[in-house]
C-alpha cells in the first residue's frame, strides 16, 4: 500500500475541511445574494414530497423560489398555495427559516429569466403538478423561466416520480390523485425542487439561517 508523508496528509485534511466549510457557509441576510439565485427550502420534517424526491446531500427540500431585487429591495418570485407571487425576502425567510442558496452556472440570461418568471405572476398554484396547464408549481416556475443566452431552457423537464426507493407508488399519492379522478402522473415531464438542487449547473453557495435572538 502506498503511503504519504505526514505533512502531505495534514495539508490534504486542511484542504478538505476548507472546501466543506465553504459549501456549508452560513449567512443571515441577502447581502451576498445575486439576482437569479435559487432559494431552496429545507423542511424540518419529511412530507409527501420529500418522501419521493431527494435534495442535495439527501436533504429534505420541498420548495424553491427565485431571488431578485426590485427598487433596491430583495424579493422572491415563487409559486405557493396563493399562486405565483412576488414575496419580500424578509417575509420569505421568516416563513422558511432554513434555506440553501443555489447559484445557476453557465450562460444564463438572468434579466430575461426573471422577466419570464414575472410573466407568470397571478397564475394559480398547480396542486396536481401536471404539465401544460394554466397553473404553476414552485420548481415549474424555475424550469419554465430560466433560459441561456440563446433562449434555450436551462432546466429541461424530467420524468415525474411518485414512488419510493423500492419503486412502489406511495399510497398517499395514489389516494391524492384518485380523489381528484386522476391517475398518478408517474413519468410525465415535470420537475421538483430537490432534484433541481442536485443539477450540475446549480452550485450551492450558502446556507441561510435566522440570527438567534
Amino acid at each position: 500500500m502506498k503511503t504519504f508523508p505526514l505533512p502531505f496528509l495534514v495539508l490534504l485534511m486542511l484542504c478538505s475541511m476548507t472546501l466543506h466549510a465553504t459549501a456549508q457557509r452560513t449567512i443571515h441576510d441577502n447581502s451576498r445574494l445575486r439576482d437569479g439565485d435559487l432559494l431552496f427550502v429545507v423542511t424540518p420534517t419529511d412530507n409527501a414530497i420529500t418522501a419521493v424526491t431527494s435534495g442535495i446531500r439527501s436533504l429534505p427540500i420541498d420548495h424553491v423560489g427565485i431571488y431578485h431585487t426590485e427598487n433596491g429591495q430583495g424579493m422572491v418570485l415563487e409559486a405557493n398555495y396563493d399562486g405565483v407571487v412576488d414575496t419580500p425576502f424578509d417575509l420569505f425567510t421568516h416563513r422558511n427559516p432554513q434555506l440553501l442558496v443555489g447559484r445557476v452556472k453557465g450562460h444564463i440570461d438572468i434579466p430575461q429569466s426573471i422577466l419570464n418568471a414575472h410573466s407568470y405572476l397571478g397564475r394559480p398554484y398547480d396542486f396536481v403538478f401536471l404539465p401544460d396547464n394554466n397553473a404553476i408549481y414552485c420548481s415549474e416556475l424555475v424550469q419554465k423561466s430560466y433560459v441561456d443566452s440563446s433562449g434555450q431552457l436551462l432546466f429541461p423537464p424530467i420524468g415525474m416520480s411518485f414512488h419510493n426507493s423500492e419503486g412502489q407508488l406511495l399510497p398517499y399519492w395514489i389516494d391524492f390523485y384518485s380523489r381528484r379522478g386522476l391517475d398518478v402522473p408517474e413519468g410525465q415531464p415535470g420537475s421538483n425542487p430537490g432534484e433541481m438542487s442536485r443539477r450540475k449547473n446549480v452550485k450551492i453557495k450558502y446556507k441561510i439561517t435566522p440570527i438567534a435572538k
